[in-house]
């Protein structure tokens, strides 16, 4: 029978927190018929073990191979058997139906496509990250100059950031994190899913950008609330940023051309060789690569930069 949702999973290393993620999607779940997917990138910690020990009702998928983010959940979604597809991460848990109260959001308001959460942290306070606004030039420079760190959380001096919003009430934004993203089957196909040239990171924005030039308003259905624990599918602060500023540099790629490009991607280099110099103004030099994450990156800024090659 088809279910009104497809959660889809993508797990690596994840058997410290995704028993905590899955307890809650069936705990949490409240009237709305669920499949639930999970694709395990060839984790080593014993997470697919987990999974079929203590939750049969889970479809495990195991390519075999680390397939990355966008490519794993494209695969998850092709089995999918639902009016709508639900991308989770395995670090988060679940409050108060969110589930229900997402897909029972969007049945009320087809017109937008993509829906999204609000995200807390474990204290209770928020999270901001389950959305942003939409990346420009103007955010770029801003971020390029140091302005974005200096004002954080400003309405206009940190556009994405979306300022002090504190993501409570029904509102359109830019983009909905991968984190927590729902999206009706129908608008999935049509945008054929993620792109696959992202490994990790970026590729939630490139989906957020398609969607909106295919006419879709992604929105943020506050009643849907979980715990998001940032940053625990990554190996290191440096290998995170180094994944982070490559999805970024093909983003940039993907989505502008000729000037606007060249200006993004100097934007995207500048910021960090301001931010490599001001750390070593303000810290001295660090002492091992985990604290000289900036200098790091602008080292290897021709790297990055070129993005996620093909």
């Amino acid at each position: 029978m088809k279910a009104d949702v497809a959660i889809v999973i993508v797990s690596y290393n994840s058997a410290e927190f995704i028993g905590d993620c899955l307890r809650s999607v069936f705990d949490q779940c409240e009237g709305v018929k669920q499949q639930v997917i999970v694709v395990d990138n060839d984790s080593k910690d014993g997470t697919a073990e987990l999974i079929r020990r203590e939750f049969p009702r889970v479809e495990l998928i195991e390519p075999g191979e680390n397939l990355g983010f966008a490519k794993g959940v494209n695969l998850g979604a092709s089995h999918a058997d639902a009016d709508y597809i639900l991308l989770l991460n395995p670090d988060t848990t679940l409050l108060g139906h969110a589930v229900d109260r997402v897909v029972e959001f969007a049945r009320k308001h087809p017109e937008h496509g993509l829906y999204g959460g609000r995200t807390l942290k474990p204290d209770g306070s928020l999270e901001p990250s389950s959305c942003w606004g939409s990346p420009t030039l103007w955010s770029m420079a801003l971020f390029a100059f140091g302005v974005t760190t200096a004002a954080p959380r400003n309405r206009w001096l940190d556009p994405e950031s979306l300022g002090s919003w504190q993501r409570d009430t029904v509102r359109e934004v830019g983009v909905i994190t991968g984190c927590f993203l729902l999206c009706e089957t129908g608008a999935w196909k049509e945008l054929e899913g993620l792109d696959e040239r992202y490994f990790m990171y970026g590729e939630d924005v490139d989906f957020a950008l398609r969607a909106r030039r295919a006419g879709y308003r992604p929105v943020i259905c506050p009643e849907a609330e979980l715990v998001h624990e940032v940053g625990q599918c990554s190996d290191t602060p440096v290998h995170k940023m180094r994944l982070l500023y490559r999805g970024k540099a093909s983003l940039v790629r993907s989505h502008w051309s000729g000037l606007g490009r060249r200006l993004g991607l100097w934007f995207l280099a500048a910021g960090t060789g301001t931010r490599a110099l001001a750390t070593r103004l303000l810290k001295g030099a660090p002492t091992d690569q985990a604290q000289d994450r900036w200098g790091t990156l602008w080292r290897e800024r021709e790297v990055w930069l070129r993005g996620y090659e093909s």
